[in-house]
């Protein structure tokens, strides 16, 4: 198993272009299981962890309704914002300037075959990062995504989750709102859920945070939970 991973930080970038370079290395990732299975050979297939940003977004899942959009074209252009509906699961949600999104494109077969395992180690690390920050995050019963007090009538999403995977190689992956303006949630119904809130690191600790230091330190969690070596 090849458990070393490429990390690139892609800075902001348009979402559709992000979409098209993760579409390229993970068709020639599955690419390369499709050979090793038709013709018995033994090629390493390649991981990927990629961190960025976007410029401000709305992205719909396959299983998404698009009326959780409350935008209609006019609004959009208003708010400088596009609008794509994508191949992941999940419903509608929001990227922008300050959200920091990862797209870990890995073939699972290299870590574990296991999509629920893969999605609450991803929490792990949000978890862990937003504890090294003094912020107590956990998980939702029933929901994907991390949450601050979840047991309560004040439970609010800091980070929502939506992945694709073939093969068990993956793409997609997650959005964590570190300095994001939260207005723009205001325009969705967030994952299609009505009933709660969305916070960001900045909200919660009342000052925005470094966001080079704050990929380092997920960036070490997310190595560690899955014990890659990343280069």
């Amino acid at each position: 198993m090849n458990k070393r991973v490429k990390f690139a930080d892609w800075g902001q970038l348009d979402y559709q272009e992000a979409w098209d370079r993760q579409e390229l290395v993970f068709s020639s990732t599955v690419a390369v299981k499709t050979n090793n299975r038709t013709h018995g050979t033994e090629e390493e297939t390649p991981n990927f962890l990629v961190f960025c940003e976007h410029p401000h977004v709305y992205t719909l899942g396959k299983s998404g309704h698009p009326e959780n959009l409350l935008l209609d074209e006019k609004g959009l252009e208003e708010k400088k914002a596009r609008y794509y509906k994508i191949n992941r699961g999940g419903d509608i949600t929001y990227h922008g300037p300050g959200q920091l999104v990862g797209y870990p494109i890995l073939d699972l077969d290299n870590f574990f075959t296991d999509i629920h395992l893969y999605l609450r180690t991803l929490e792990e690390a949000v978890i862990l990062t937003l504890n090294d920050y003094g912020i107590p995050a956990g998980r939702y019963p029933g929901y994907t995504g991390v949450w601050l007090d979840a047991d309560n009538e004040k439970a609010r999403k800091i980070c929502a989750l939506g992945v694709r995977c073939s093969r068990w190689v993956t793409m997609h992956g997650f959005a964590f709102n570190v300095n994001t303006d939260l207005g723009y949630f205001k325009h969705i119904v967030p994952c299609g859920i009505d009933d709660k809130d969305v916070t960001s690191m900045q909200r919660e600790l009342g000052h925005e945070v470094d966001m080079a230091v704050l990929k380092d330190v997920l960036k070490g969690h997310i190595a560690k939970l899955f014990q890659m070596e990343l280069y």
